[in-house]
């Protein structure tokens, strides 16, 4: 079972439920798919509220490796769920949301400041 606190979703894909979660590893992976700079430039890019089907398949992919699945991005690809691609955009928005912390179904806000650097010393 998904554990919301740790950013854990549930869906069902191919029939079957799956754990989806984006760890750090899952984000760095998606932040060199979409060429953001850091998780700043990944959560303003999610909050835009655009998404293409390439994005929903690396988004969902990221979030199934994070939760240890072995599955490709052209495995995603070919995986269904039910509501079809709006079935793909609820998965994407839920795993978005529990990621960065919005309510539930919510788009991203701006992530919180870094903490100030410390003196070199």
């Amino acid at each position: 079972m998904a554990n919301r606190h740790r950013g854990e979703i549930s869906a069902e894909l191919d029939g079957r439920p799956r754990t989806l979660v984006l760890t750090l590893g899952a984000l760095a992976e998606l932040e060199d798919a979409f060429g953001a700079e850091d998780l700043v430039a990944l959560a303003e890019r999610f909050g835009r509220g655009r998404l293409s089907a390439r994005d929903a398949v690396r988004v969902v992919g990221a979030g199934l490796r994070g939760a240890g699945a072995e599955v490709s991005d052209a495995e995603v690809a070919r995986m269904t769920t039910p509501g079809g691609a709006a079935g793909f955009a609820r998965i994407v928005g839920e795993l978005i949301a529990a990621t960065f912390g919005a309510g539930e179904g919510a788009a991203p806000g701006p992530l919180p400041p870094a903490p100030p650097a410390r003196p070199a010393g």
